[in-house]
């Protein structure tokens, strides 16, 4: 029969149960969290890096220049001048060469090959970074619950983005074309995009931590943040709108604004057949749909300006405020950049502003969604 105890003992003479495992402390795991915010924030530097490069290689007309994908052996460059002479002749062979660069030298070779290197290294950098610390905070247990499958993601993309970019330059081999296929410059350069999107949202994500957000989610403004995600749509359609005019040159004609050649529509903006590829294909109308698209968007951001006034939240109001001005700053750009022929130097800024752009939308849509709390005043 157990022996009564006292309801009074001494309690130092019972045993004690061990002490459970000891779980992360909370300095730990906001240290981790920062050191994820670091790696988070290296990528996405990169990932806008290499559309910056992207975009010079072709303006410059550089994304021919190597003929072969080589993931591993393509990391080195030529190493001699036999090397050089070999890329060139290769080069020499597909149709960008006979048709448009007869005259180009080994040296003019030399430096349009610089471009695209640079543009596939950027790639390799940017899966060795990704690569490297995704490994490092796995293996250490140091991400979030909920946070292995999204990090994951974005190195899968990136991937696929390598596998797209050269389905994309090996349009431009074949013969039928003397440039890369616009439809999947557009796409390649989309991808890109939504991969810095998501770094983006990442980051924003992480900096606000998940019970704060469940909290602040109360607080939502449903309406601004169904307005910026459609201006974050048609900015993203624009975004592709943009490819297929560097794709075809088209921003390199009709130079003059708000008219084009003198007409609201140019009348050739339909003479391609079948009727579907001027959309794709046809310089006027794919000009025309990138300038129809902007103007829809400063309207859409001026709308959803006036309605951020009455937020009471100060940080929304700022939020929106900035990417209010980032658009204007944009179309000032992009009037630049038609009305300079796409010089390269004003085309580049414009492509930098897009970038940007995209950022600043998804940094006020979380600010409508998570409204921070704030003190009353």
């Amino acid at each position: 029969m157990a022996e009564n105890r006292k309801i009074f003992e001494d309690v130092g003479a019972s045993a004690r149960a061990p002490a459970p495992a000891a779980a992360p402390t909370k300095p730990d795991a906001r240290r981790n969290n920062r050191m994820l915010r670091v790696w988070l924030l290296c990528l996405m530097a990169l990932v806008g890096l290499m559309i910056v490069v992207g975009g010079l290689t072709r303006l410059t007309d550089s994304g021919l220049s190597i003929t072969e994908w080589q993931p591993i052996a393509g990391a080195l460059p030529p190493m001699n001048e036999a090397a050089w002479t070999d890329a060139f002749e290769k080069y020499q062979a597909i149709p960008e060469f006979r048709i448009q660069n007869r005259e180009m030298s080994l040296a003019g070779f030399k430096a349009i090959y610089w471009w695209e290197w640079s543009h596939r290294q950027l790639g390799r950098l940017i899966g060795l970074v990704w690569a490297m610390g995704f490994f490092w905070f796995l293996l250490r247990r140091q991400i979030p619950i909920g946070w292995t499958g999204r990090l994951a993601l974005l190195g899968g993309l990136g991937g696929l983005q390598g596998a797209l970019g050269w389905w994309m330059v090996s349009s431009g081999l074949t013969g039928r074309m003397v440039d890369v296929a616009s439809y999947r410059l557009a796409l390649h350069l989309g991808l890109a995009f939504v991969i810095l999107g998501l770094i983006t949202w990442f980051l924003l994500s992480l900096a606000r931590g998940a019970r704060e957000m469940l909290q602040d989610r109360r607080n939502r403004d449903t309406g601004l943040a169904r307005g910026l995600n459609v201006l974050g749509a048609l900015v993203f359609f624009q975004v592709l709108l943009g490819a297929l005019v560097a794709g075809i040159d088209a921003g390199r004609g009709y130079t003059d604004w708000p008219l084009m050649n003198g007409q609201v529509l140019p009348s050739e903006s339909f003479d391609y057949a079948p009727f579907w590829s001027n959309f794709f294909e046809n310089p006027a109308l794919v000009q025309f749909n990138h300038r129809l698209i902007g103007y829809v968007v400063a309207i859409l951001m001026f709308v959803i300006w006036r309605q951020s006034r009455k937020s009471p939240v100060v940080a929304l109001r700022r939020a929106v405020g900035i990417l209010a001005l980032w658009v204007v700053v944009q179309m000032l750009l992009g009037i630049s950049t038609v009305q300079s022929a796409a010089a390269w130097q004003i085309a580049i800024l414009h492509q930098i502003g897009a970038i940007g752009l995209m950022i600043l939308i998804l940094r006020a849509r979380f600010a409508a969604m998570y409204p921070p709390a704030q003190a009353l005043r």
